[in-house]
This record gives C-alpha cells, structure tokens and sequence, in this order.
C-alpha cells in the first residue's frame, strides 16, 4: 500500500537577503501548482530553457509543466523563490526527485533577469539540504557541457565524485562538500 501523503512543508517558508540587498522569498511548491512553473517560464529565453532541459522549448509543455508541478513532499519536493513585492514575481525553481533511496536528481532554474545574484545558489543549498533531511545524500545532475555557471555553483556546494558526457550532455554525480 502507498504511504499517505506528506503534509505541506512549511519549514522551507524563508526569507533570503541577497548581497545587493534585494528581498526574496522561499517556499516549498504546492501539489499541482502548474500557474507558478507557467509563469516562471514566461520570463525565460530560450537560452536557458535550453541548458535547464537539454531541448530548444519556445514554452514549456503541459506535460512537463504537470511533471515539474507533481511533488510529494518526500521523494520529490520543488523550492520556489518569490520576489518580496505585491505581485510576487516568481524568481526560481528548484527540485529534487529521488533516483532511490539515498540518491536525488536536482535542478535548477532561475529567470533571466534575476540570473548572476547568487539566486541559484542559495537555492542550491536549500534544495540539497531539504532533500538530505529526506535521507539523500548523493546527488544527479545532468546539464549541458556547455553550462559552465552550473559547474561553477557546483564547486560551492559539492563535490563531484564521478562524471560522465555524452552527445554535449554531463551527468555528475556529487555529495555535499
């Protein structure tokens, strides 16, 4: 029989004060919140939706956006940034989805305009320590060769302990470092 469903996380609910001192706000995505991954997606090029899935996608489809959107809380649990305003612009997304039982596929995205202020990485750590506190403790990424400021995030918040390319795509595996 499945287990029951997680209750909503609330421990992820955080403010983050990045160096420029602009104000954001963390959260754990809620079940089925496919308005929020929509509107992230509005604000990307193509660009980064290319290095984020590994395709050239003009949009989101619906399909991936109900993928992304299914989280339990659990084995699979997304952490979204929110700008601290009255409209909430959405900032980023990050995830984890377990592979088994003490490995987890992360990832990352953050909206253009917002890129190159340490968004990623504060939502890096948060992901990677919300999925260790779920019993993860090795960690998948797989991203584009050419994606060098993931690998530059990488070298603050693992270490990468094996590697493997194919076609101009990596799969990294890494632990916490």
């Amino acid at each position: 029989m499945p287990a029951a469903p997680a209750e909503y996380p609330h421990e992820f609910d955080d403010r983050l004060i990045l160096p420029n001192r602009r104000r954001l706000h963390v959260r754990a995505l809620h079940r089925c919140e496919e308005e929020t991954i929509r509107e992230l997606d509005s604000h990307l090029s193509v660009r980064s939706r290319y290095l984020r899935f590994l395709s050239p996608l003009p949009q989101l489809p619906d399909s991936l956006v109900r993928l992304l959107a299914c989280v339990d809380y659990r084995r699979t649990l997304a952490l979204v940034v929110e700008g601290e305003t009255d409209q909430r612009e959405i900032v980023g997304l990050g995830s984890f989805g377990a592979v088994d039982d003490c490995a987890a596929e992360v990832a990352l995205l953050v909206r253009d305009d917002w890129q190159r202020q340490r968004v990623g990485l504060e939502l890096a750590r948060r992901v990677l320590a919300a999925a260790e506190s779920r019993g993860f403790h090795r960690f998948i990424v797989h991203m584009h060769t050419d994606n060098v400021p993931i690998r530059r995030l990488l070298h603050h918040v693992g270490r990468v302990v094996s590697a493997k390319a194919s076609g101009g795509v990596s799969e990294l595996a890494f632990v916490r470092g």
